[in-house]
């Protein structure tokens, strides 16, 4: 992955695959992020309801009846986002799901968190 091909401006691929650290970078292509980005946007507005955005943490509340969508959401976003924690909770009223960034992405965080398009939430928390 070249860092045209990253998700964001602050996210580079490993030097090389033996790289042991936790890579800052999305491993998706950039033709199948831009599909994921699009299919986030597309979640968020139609289910989200509010987001907060903390230092190195994103809070979403979405509507419950995207649990399904939001618990695919998060399988994905773990695979090709390895190095950001997702903390999914849900009850009958709402989806929570919180994104965490380490310290060693501080500087690439509110780009990351763009990607969920906490804008489009429909209320601030």
């Amino acid at each position: 992955m070249t860092i045209q091909d990253s998700c964001c401006s602050s996210c580079v691929a490993p030097a090389s695959p033996d790289d042991t650290a936790l890579a800052i970078a999305c491993t998706l292509g950039s033709g199948d992020f831009k599909e994921r980005v699009a299919d986030i946007r597309d979640l968020a507005s139609r289910a989200l309801r509010s987001s907060r955005s903390s230092d190195l943490r994103l809070e979403l509340i979405y509507d419950a009846s995207v649990i399904a969508e939001v618990e695919d959401l998060v399988s994905k976003e773990s695979e090709c986002c390895a190095f950001l924690t997702f903390d999914l909770r849900w009850d009958a009223d709402a989806v929570r799901l919180t994104v965490s960034a380490p310290e060693t992405a501080r500087a690439a965080a509110a780009e990351l968190f763009a990607h969920f398009a906490p804008e489009l939430a429909r209320a601030a928390v």
